[in-house]
């Protein structure tokens, strides 16, 4: 379970990044199509034609951060009940308390543009507490899948 555990944490990382990429592509090339003359109006905001190819990323922004990563942070949160990773529980419901503050704050952003500033602290608070929580997880396993000594003295039970 630990290397689920472990798993699912970089999957976590490496979806904030996925994140940042298609957001940035998005931005972007809305950028290179404002450049071109392309004219952003309520008609083009309610058209179901893509105004530019770069339009992709906004999608693929919102699903994957409405839907898949808010599913892996609760398996990861599940699955740290069984990985016995020292501090995996908590790092994991770290996990969760930010992607749905993440999910919150992208809601409301549209309504208070100035919550996209959090939006992007927060992103990068999920990312470090995902790595840390993958790298605890590879930490607390030696060769062999031998647990790691903690530094601490075992006592006896």
């Amino acid at each position: 379970m630990r290397t689920v555990y472990r798993v699912l944490a970089w999957i976590v990382a490496v979806e904030v990044l996925v994140q940042a990429a298609a957001i940035s592509y998005a931005i972007f090339g809305f950028g290179k199509w404002i450049q071109e003359g392309g004219v952003l109006d309520k008609s083009v905001m309610e058209s179901q034609v893509s105004a530019f190819p770069e339009e992709v990323g906004f999608m693929v922004h919102g699903l994957n951060g409405m839907m898949v990563v808010p599913v892996l942070a609760v398996l990861l949160l599940v699955v740290s009940f069984f990985a016995k990773v020292p501090r995996g529980v908590a790092l994991a419901a770290g996990v969760v308390g930010l992607t749905a503050l993440q999910v919150l704050l992208g809601m409301f952003g549209h309504g208070i543009p100035a919550l996209g500033l959090l939006h992007g602290v927060n992103a990068l608070a999920l990312f470090t507490v995902a790595v840390i929580a993958a790298r605890r997880a590879t930490l607390a396993a030696g060769p062999a899948g031998v647990a790691a000594a903690s530094g601490r003295h075992a006592t006896a039970v």
